[in-house]
């Protein structure tokens, strides 16, 4: 009977000593979390995208409660409306971000690009990519196996049968950038929205020699150097063959698109230009 009292005060002392330890210890190594790092979580939309740059919205919360300036930071998918909120948190100020959206920067459809081979294997484009070219004579554009869609979480984009090509929703698209990562042939590119969703840009990426670009899509940039010629605003420049429109200096003038002689330049969300009338 006396042992197993003994065992008893023996167990709870043990008990008693270990419990007051760790306590100790937990306070000594206690890691403070600052609270406004959930009440920014909780505004957060949740999507977890990285659109960020942050692994997640627990990490960008992390990243604005800490930071000392707001500048650059920005949750593609909430916004300004969000960041405004976040900013009230945390006692900071935040500029307002100009609203981007994905542009693709192909017009290899299925009428402009011919196809000299069949591609039998798995539908993605990461693998294709890394297997060949592709199945048209252009090794730079859309292979259309819907990598981008299968990452765009927002349902904003989607592989149009007919073309081949994807089309991106504006109104759901939220520049978080997936569909950017998911492309092994860089053809996606996040881009100012634009006043009124306007926005003008090349949609080309062949740095093949205008002869050689032309023979594999009949709407391919040739780098002849007009449009270059014709901005006004020093917008456009040429290099390895292929034309790029800066959108920060880009006026939307659209001057370049009457000159391109292969159609490779989009103007997006225009009117029609009015004609111009000859008075005898």
């Amino acid at each position: 009977m006396n042992i197993i009292l003994v065992s008893i005060l023996s167990l709870g002392s043990i008990g008693a000593i270990s419990a007051v330890i760790l306590y100790f210890v937990s306070r000594k190594f206690r890691v403070y979390e600052d609270p406004r790092i959930d009440l920014v979580t909780e505004i957060l939309p949740g999507a977890n995208c990285g659109g960020c740059g942050y692994p997640g919205c627990q990490g960008f919360a992390e990243a604005c409660v800490k930071t000392d300036t707001l500048d650059g930071m920005l949750c593609p998918v909430g916004g300004t409306s969000v960041m405004a909120n976040i900013a009230a948190i945390v006692g900071k100020e935040v500029k307002s971000a100009v609203p981007m959206t994905a542009v693709i920067r192909c017009n290899g459809s299925c009428n402009n690009r011919k196809q000299m081979n069949i591609y039998d294997g798995e539908r993605n484009c990461a693998i294709e990519a890394l297997l060949y070219s592709g199945e048209t004579g252009c090794s730079y554009g859309c292979l259309g196996n819907g990598d981008c869609e299968k990452a765009c979480t927002f349902d904003a984009l989607h592989i149009n049968k007919e073309t081949g090509l994807p089309e991106i929703n504006d109104n759901k698209c939220t520049a978080c950038g997936a569909c950017v990562k998911a492309c092994p042939k860089n053809i996606i590119e996040l881009r100012k929205k634009g006043t009124k969703s306007r926005r003008i840009y090349v949609s080309c990426v062949n740095k093949d020699k205008g002869s050689i670009a032309r023979k594999a899509c009949t709407a391919a940039c040739i780098g002849c150097g007009k449009c270059e010629k014709e901005c006004p605003f020093g917008a456009i420049t040429v290099i390895n063959n292929i034309a790029y429109i800066d959108d920060n200096k880009c006026r939307l003038c659209r001057k370049c698109v009457d000159v391109c002689p292969t159609g490779a330049i989009h103007a997006i969300n225009f009117p029609p230009q009015k004609m111009e009338t000859i008075t005898a």
